[in-house]
């Protein structure tokens, strides 16, 4: 048995749809249930306020709810541990199910499994989860619920839960709606949960074709700077390449280049006919388009060779404001977390948007930004310019030139299949053992992805995670490469917080900041892999200013994405162009805070280049968040050398707790931005 959890009282409410009476119906309840159970009287007092709160006439009129309340409450003991079972069971099938269901549904639009049918679309956007809640509303198994489990506040979690035994969080999880990124508790009705599904299922769709066909760009003097056939991805792909150019003598000109159409992409400036489509010419500089006289790829489907230069008209921002609107109407159904921004900071991320905004603007805010850009000056021997945000030359991938990387990764890499064969191996060299490397491995399937790439968990303990990555005809380049070293850090997560926690309603990490920490973990050791770099005290010293500068450049683009979303419902009625231009001031707005007084350059809109932006719903904010708990991480790895594999093992077996608790599980100290600035400090001494 464990030991009951004392929670402070929630203030008894009801719903305006409530029944007559309910209040008077729920004080019978609880004092006929006082005098029956009077040990209970603590769980009975918050049971009844908490299945009040939720009680609506449809439901059930007064009667009913006191004739539900005296029969359902279940004293603990042997029945209420029973119950607890069934329902930790129940769950770990549905949600677990719905997951596959879903990845299932959208392998046509994101997994290369041959042309884009019409009716992918629809599949992608049906989405079985949206009629769980009221379904289990109905039955009455959410008040079952409420009833008998301890429906927590943030602030009871952040104060307690350090404390709690993991059957006490199992407890707190099962109350708070056991999915916190699609609560039980939030009685949305199906066909308004259902439009969020749809319109990130378009917004996908909208990205996962947002292809620039690099050999088709044209300076101004009709010169090709990039390699037949190339077609990158924006954003990963462009953001990514332009790295690269850092180890070319010659990349200079294209990196100018990827600026220019990252610019011309987040005003809208764009061609709409540039955009995947190689039978035409794009001069970014001009901004003009031509019938090309290069036929070096297989066009899409859709794609028109007819010179018209009209630029694309706002469908960034529309589709972006789609979601918005989307989760603006399950706005009133979820009246303890009234907006998405909400929602996101204290139910999915439960850190405080005060707390997230502090840690990125700690890093922001500190004057080694500008000691570092004199160290990466020094390097590149050039005034930095705006592109720079992306530096990759404290990478031991900088000393190696893009063809060099491809090379290997293509020969090594000719299939997905290649690489999930190796992925045993590659385990082995992160510091698993061989057993836990197979263990692992069985557990993962790799598919090939339309997209960049991503990773998808499973919630139920006989399915498996997949890791999809994308590949070409000729093999899988290195930036495919990387993004799957990325992705196998998130599925290796994945599968630990789930197979391994003490109770499947445990399942995963704290927050996507988490494991976006431990996917980075694996991703900077992508050269080491590949056999190409061996640590030692200046690459230390590199890792360092890398980490500092990468989190420093991210961190804007997740104060720009709460900044946007704030926008959107100030101006829930703004227009797709008035929301452009409200994003594109925002986002030179942080760069001539904080980045202009290092770039000497003013008004830049490079930060809103990000199609997570658009996709992903208030998602950036996690990656800086998760940068300064890779740092944390890697401190702590670097201090149990030998011991990784053990250790990464161990901190995902914490499960879903606070990001306050299972940082201080993990790592010994909270998460803060303080271990970086220490660090990046050092760093810079000669």
């Amino acid at each position: 048995m464990h030991a009951p959890v004392v929670f402070s009282l929630l203030l008894a409410a009801v719903s305006p749809d409530a029944p007559a009476g309910l209040a008077d119906a729920a004080a019978s309840a609880k004092q006929a249930l006082k005098q029956k159970y009077p040990s209970e009287t603590a769980r009975i007092d918050r049971g009844v306020d908490q299945a009040a709160r939720y009680w609506r006439s449809g439901d059930g009129d007064a009667a009913a709810f006191r004739a539900f309340a005296e029969s359902e409450f279940l004293p603990r003991g042997e029945t209420f541990e029973a119950t607890f079972k069934r329902l930790e069971t129940a769950f770990e099938r549905t949600f677990g199910y719905l997951v596959s269901h879903g990845r299932d549904m959208q392998e046509g639009i994101q997994v290369e499994r041959g042309p884009i049918l019409p009716i992918d679309q629809r599949l992608a956007g049906w989405d079985l989860s949206v009629h769980v809640a009221e379904d289990l509303f109905r039955n009455k198994t959410t008040f079952v619920i409420l009833l008998n489990f301890p429906l927590t506040t943030l602030e009871e979690r952040l104060r307690d839960g350090r404390q709690w035994s993991p059957r006490q969080w199992a407890e707190a999880r099962l109350g708070q709606g056991v999915s916190r990124t699609s609560p039980l508790l939030a009685r949305v009705p199906a066909d308004v949960g259902a439009a969020i599904t749809e319109a990130y299922a378009k917004a996908d769709d909208y990205i996962a074709g947002y292809n620039i066909y690099m050999h088709h760009l044209l300076t101004p003097t009709g010169e090709r700077l990039f390699p037949a056939g190339q077609r990158l991805i924006s954003h990963w792909n462009l953001r990514d390449d332009l790295k690269a150019r850092y180890a070319e003598k010659d990349g200079l000109a294209k990196q100018r280049m990827i600026q220019l159409v990252m610019e011309r992409i987040v005003r809208q400036e764009i061609p709409a006919a540039a955009i995947n489509n190689p039978l035409l010419d794009w001069d970014p500089k001009g901004n003009t388009v031509r019938v090309s006289t290069v036929k070096d790829v297989e066009p899409p489907p859709g794609a028109v060779a007819e010179a018209r230069g009209d630029r694309e008209p706002d469908e960034r921002y529309r589709r972006w404001q789609a979601v918005f609107a989307a989760y603006r109407a399950t706005d009133a159904y979820q009246p303890d977390y009234p907006t998405h921004i909400a929602r996101r900071f204290d139910l999915e991320r439960e850190i405080p948007e005060p707390e997230a905004k502090a840690l990125l603007e700690a890093v922001l805010d500190s004057p080694l930004g500008a000691k570092v850009a004199k160290v990466i000056e020094g390097k590149l021997a050039r005034k930095l310019e705006p592109f720079d945000i992306w530096y990759a030359g404290f990478k031991p991938r900088a000393k190696h030139s893009e063809a060099e990387l491809d090379a290997i990764t293509k020969k090594k890499y000719p299939t997905v299949a290649a690489y999930a064969q190796d992925m045993p191996r590659l385990l082995v060299d992160l510091g698993f053992t061989p057993e836990r490397a197979k263990y692992l491995a069985e557990r993962i399937d790799v598919d090939p992805s339309r997209g960049a790439g991503h990773a998808l968990g499973a919630m139920r303990r006989d399915d498996k995670a997949h890791l999809r990555t994308r590949v070409g005809k000729d093999g899988m380049d290195y930036k495919g490469y990387n993004i799957a070293i990325h992705e196998m850090g998130h599925n290796v997560e994945q599968t630990f917080s789930l197979q391994l926690v003490e109770s499947t309603l445990l399942q995963g990490v704290p927050n996507t900041a988490f494991t976006e920490a431990l996917a980075f973990v694996f991703q900077s050791r992508d050269m080491e892999l590949l056999g190409l770099t061996k640590p030692d005290a200046e690459q230390e010293r590199n890792r360092v200013l890398e980490a500092f500068w990468g989190t420093r450049e991210i961190a804007g683009v997740g104060l720009l994405d709460i900044a946007a979303w704030r926008w959107m419902y100030e101006h829930p009625e703004a227009t797709p162009a008035e929301f452009r231009a409200a994003v594109v001031k925002i986002a030179q707005d942080l760069w001539n805070r904080y980045y202009a007084p290092i770039f000497g350059v003013k008004d830049v809109p490079l930060l809103a280049i990000y199609s997570h932006l658009v996709s992903n719903g208030l998602y950036t904010p996690d990656y800086p968040i998760g940068h300064l708990i890779e740092f944390q991480l890697e401190e702590h790895f670097a201090k149990v050398q030998g011991q990784m594999g053990a250790e990464f093992e161990r901190i995902c077996r914490q499960g879903a707790i606070t990001p306050d608790a299972w940082m201080r599980g993990a790592v010994g100290g909270p998460l803060s931005a303080q271990p970086m600035l220490h660090a990046t400090e050092k760093a810079l001494l000669p």
